[in-house]
């Protein structure tokens, strides 16, 4: 096995061997997004109830969801860089869920089954292209924008249902929440989204972010060259991200 993907079930990923003898630092390494290429990749918005009164909308009664492709990810560790398009690109902390059995009309009782594991996510949303129209895709899917990792932390690793998540840019938090104020369970989005279609070893769910998004804050706070952001999960692990312009990049 060479990477998390299609072909990984949570038996594959039980039984594998470790090879220590071929064993490097991390820091040695670039750590790709967990899953580097996923079939399907699942966001959903508005799952925190201090988030959606920050967005100034009515609490949802079904899930907002939203599509991010294979090439909108990044390895937990990498540079963001800021597109010149957008003078306003925000952060946003989140969950991942990977997926690890494949499953369709999954039963919300039996959803926990096919969960491989859980990451750490930042949804980078360029809001100034978010809300050129009422859908949200033109702002979330752009390429090379979602750090996703940097590990993958079995279910019976953690307890998700209490784990805190927080933001901290340049050394200030800037949201901070625990997975048991999400609106909708996990069990709930993956029975949810496996109605309309089949979920997939490797598929992604991002599960939403709490309150503290830079474009609701007044000044409104969005990403700049140079800073530094990072997204902490307890039990699942931590990204950090630095920031940088497209120019610098080069």
């Amino acid at each position: 096995m060479t990477e998390l993907g299609a072909d990984t079930t949570p038996e594959l990923l039980r039984d594998a061997v470790r090879e220590t003898a071929q064993a490097v630092s991390a820091a040695e390494v670039r750590i790709l997004p967990v899953v580097p290429r996923p079939g399907k990749v699942f966001c959903v918005g508005l799952n925190y109830r201090e988030h959606v009164t920050e967005s100034r909308r009515e609490l949802p009664t079904y899930p907002v969801l939203f599509p991010k492709f294979a090439d909108s990810l990044l390895g937990g560790f990498d540079d963001i860089v800021l597109p010149p398009e957008s003078a306003q690109v925000d952060y946003e902390g989140e969950l991942a869920v990977v997926i690890g059995r494949p499953g369709r009309r999954i039963p919300e009782e039996n959803a926990t089954d096919h969960v491989l594991g859980y990451s750490v996510a930042n949804d980078v949303t360029m809001r100034d292209y978010q809300y050129k129209t009422h859908q949200w895709m033109q702002g979330k899917a752009w390429d090379a924008s979602t750090p996703v990792g940097p590990y993958l932390v079995p279910p019976d690793r953690v307890d998700i249902a209490q784990a805190g998540i927080r933001t901290v840019l340049n050394g200030a938090k800037v949201q901070e929440s625990d997975l048991s104020m999400l609106i909708f369970s996990i069990p709930r989005l993956i029975a949810t989204i496996s109605t309309f279609t089949a979920l997939a070893p490797g598929d992604l769910i991002l599960t939403g972010t709490p309150g503290g998004v830079g474009y609701r804050r007044d000044p409104q706070l969005f990403l700049a060259e140079g800073d530094t952001i990072s997204v902490e999960i307890d039990g699942v692990g931590i990204i950090r991200n630095t920031v940088r312009t497209t120019e610098s990049r080069a």
